[in-house]
């Protein structure tokens, strides 16, 4: 069974790598990694470009890792359904993608956030805390204008959520490990949310 999540694990790290945030924006004449926070993630590409590209961007980081997940469960890499090892084959897909978005291979190792394809491939193997994520999300930005505050409290819902419902212990660690990624991946914007100076949404 090693040998099947390995290689999963690897796709998954492929799919996640293709930094299409860098190419939607190159097609348009622009380097992502050199205007607005620097960041190939949906965000920056929608300041920088329009809503247009940057809903792009995130649907197609979003499709990574749904791909990522659905693919060994599909083909039962992980062992057949219901079983642990079904669990752990979802699971190495997505984290496998959401490493590669961070970590692109293709970018020198420079990524995004890891939300959106978190988003897509957690959808899969636990839709009810993804909703409630969603939820948090649209509450958060809609009373604070902060895309990153109300991604770091969509991560938080994810990391904790899954505790309270019926999980395998697989999900539950790996929703935790995610969140607290994405959190991390954060930090920077963490220390301009405490010091008064993070961007808001909509205004200069």
């Amino acid at each position: 069974m090693v040998l099947p999540l390995v290689i999963t694990l690897i796709i998954g790290y492929l799919l996640g790598s293709v930094p299409f945030g860098y190419l939607v924006a190159r097609a348009k004449g622009v380097n992502i990694f050199e205007v607005g926070s620097k960041n190939p993630g949906a965000t920056n590409v929608k300041r920088v470009l329009g809503s247009g590209p940057g809903n792009l961007v995130f649907a197609l980081d979003a499709m990574k890792g749904l791909v990522a997940t659905v693919l060994p469960l599909a083909l039962q890499l992980g062992g057949p359904s219901g079983s642990l090892g079904y669990d752990m084959g979802g699971v190495a897909g997505v984290v496998g993608a959401v490493m590669g978005h961070s970590f692109s291979c293709f970018t020198k190792f420079r990524g995004g956030k890891g939300v959106a394809t978190a988003a897509g491939g957690l959808f899969v193997l636990m839709p009810v805390p993804c909703l409630a994520a969603a939820g948090g999300w649209g509450v958060t930005f809609a009373l604070s204008k902060y895309v990153s505050l109300a991604s770091i409290v969509a991560a938080a819902v994810i990391a904790i959520g899954p505790w309270f419902l019926d999980f395998s212990i697989v999900i539950k660690v790996m929703a935790s490990v995610l969140g607290v990624l994405v959190i991390a991946r954060h930090h920077a914007n963490i220390k301009r949310l405490l010091a008064g100076t993070e961007h808001r949404w909509g205004r200069p």
